[in-house]
């Protein structure tokens, strides 16, 4: 199938995980087909002390990262014991990564990390070039036991990064009377320049705030240089999108799920917004989320099946999955200006005067600055500069925006009616509120807080619709499971 093989490791082997008071690490070894072997040191740093019995938690939150090279490894042995049910999630989620890395990073072929003599030839594709190469090894599989209860279905632990999904939905939970967690990863390389700004505003007006420091991003690092299909100057390369790994709030969830189960948290959100996958996803009969699994709906139901055995009470979900980031964008500046004014969406954010701005010029800023220019919001709130504007239209056509094509759409939609944007058609559903049972169905939202939503959600919004033959069709306003499309 490949003219060389991917499969360039001979096992990855996890260490058990050591606490020592607020940290937690394990010792990762990689061992290359030709014997070699090469040693990292996993960890993260919390803000107050560890438990004994949070050891399953982190066990498997060291797990996840090697999950992204199920691919490449014959295959991952664990040092330590675990339940039938965690093998069971470790195994699905190895499935998953794995086709989603092979379709989305190498199955194309224009992955500029990839040295080119390990593409593999797109006729001779088969669906068994995606399964994980990988079988995992525990020591042993020990009896299930929950590991926490009496979770508080009013509190709300927030996965934030200073992006306006986590922004939005920190303020809506608060609007609706949750007590609410916001709970930051600080990874040891510049993407926490994007959060400093709403962390250190979180950390100052909010009690619950907690962060919890990573070094995993040097561990990806770490691993490209261990894959001999990786160039040799991938360090050297600056592209807009990770090298190889794709499925990364895995790792930050289980980081983060000490802290639900020691302040018995209920709702664990993630910042996922509505993605548009109406379309068939498979790619040579491979089954595939375009790279954004850990965003998807069949996450969050994966998870909510090994919570209830593991963490009874607990329920993971996103209050943003049935509005585009068009809508998002609007909500968050409209209802919530004070957030707003905390948000850094950018891939190269820069410090000056202690005051982070975003470059104005990256693939996220363009699609921000779009979705702000199109709801007439202005940027420099975000700290953008009047060039950024300026100059908006000129970087947006020399650049490949990654947007859905529909919100895209919309929003140069909205900016013709000020003559100054490409001519496109009106795309009506992308500012309503959407609805489809496998991505985006309204009876995900918890009971307590789903009425209270829907109400916020439909004053920015124009309706609901529903798929209807490929097509989002106007509907009546959601009232459970029934609605009906209207002709």
């Amino acid at each position: 199938m490949v003219k060389n093989s991917l499969v360039c490791l001979s096992h990855i082997s996890l260490s058990d995980v050591t606490i020592d008071r607020n940290t937690a690490w394990a010792e990762i070894i990689v061992a290359e087909s030709d014997g070699k072997t090469s040693h990292f040191k996993i960890l993260n740093k919390y803000q107050h002390q560890l438990q004994h019995s949070h050891q399953p938690l982190l066990r498997l939150a060291f797990c996840m990262p090697l999950l992204n090279y199920g691919l490449f490894t014959k295959k991952i042995i664990l040092q330590f014991p675990i339940t039938k049910e965690d093998l069971s999630l470790l195994n699905d989620l190895n499935v998953v990564f794995s086709r989603d890395i092979f379709v989305n990073k190498i199955a194309e072929g224009t992955n500029p990390y990839i040295l080119p003599n390990y593409f593999p030839d797109p006729e001779k594709i088969t669906p068994k070039d995606s399964d994980p190469k990988a079988v995992i090894h525990p020591t042993r599989l020990i009896n299930e036991t929950a590991l926490s209860k009496n979770m508080d279905s009013m509190k709300s632990g927030i996965l934030s990064s200073g992006g306006k999904d986590s922004l939005l939905t920190y303020g809506l939970l608060k609007e609706m009377g949750s007590t609410v967690y916001p709970l930051y990863m600080n990874e040891s390389g510049g993407h926490w320049r994007t959060a400093l700004t709403a962390y250190k505003y979180h950390k100052k007006t909010d009690l619950h705030t907690q962060r919890v420091w990573t070094n995993v991003d040097r561990f990806y690092g770490f691993m490209l240089d261990h894959l001999r299909f990786i160039r040799p100057d991938h360090r050297k390369i600056w592209h807009d999108t990770y090298p190889l790994r794709l499925c990364i709030f895995p790792f930050y969830v289980f980081s983060l799920l000490p802290i639900f189960v020691e302040e018995q948290i209920g709702n664990l959100l993630l910042g996922s917004e509505f993605d548009d996958l109406r379309y068939e996803t498979q790619y040579k009969g491979i089954k595939h989320y375009f790279g954004v699994y850990d965003q998807h709906q069949d996450y969050d139901i994966r998870m909510n099946q090994w919570y209830e055995k593991r963490i009874p009470g607990l329920y993971q979900w996103s209050a943003l999955r049935n509005i585009s980031g068009l809508v998002d964008q609007n909500i968050l500046v409209r209802r919530y200006p004070a957030l707003a004014k905390l948000q850094r969406s950018c891939h190269s954010c820069h410090i000056k005067n202690d005051v982070v701005y975003p470059c104005g010029t990256c693939s996220k800023c363009l699609g921000i600055l779009l979705y702000l220019l199109a709801n007439d919001l202005d940027p420099t709130h975000m700290k953008y500069q009047r060039k950024h504007i300026q100059e908006f239209y000129t970087n947006i056509g020399a650049s490949s925006l990654k947007l859905d094509k529909d919100e895209k759409n919309q929003s140069f939609f909205l900016l013709k009616q000020k003559g100054s944007a490409p001519k496109v058609q009106c795309v009506a559903h992308v500012q309503k509120i959407h609805i489809h049972p496998s991505t985006c169905d309204p009876d995900f939202y918890p009971e307590q807080f789903r009425n209270g939503l829907l109400k916020i959600l439909e004053e920015y919004t124009t309706g609901y619709c529903k798929l209807q033959h490929e097509e989002w069709m106007p509907t009546t306003k959601w009232q459970g499971k029934t609605t009906t499309v209207i002709p």
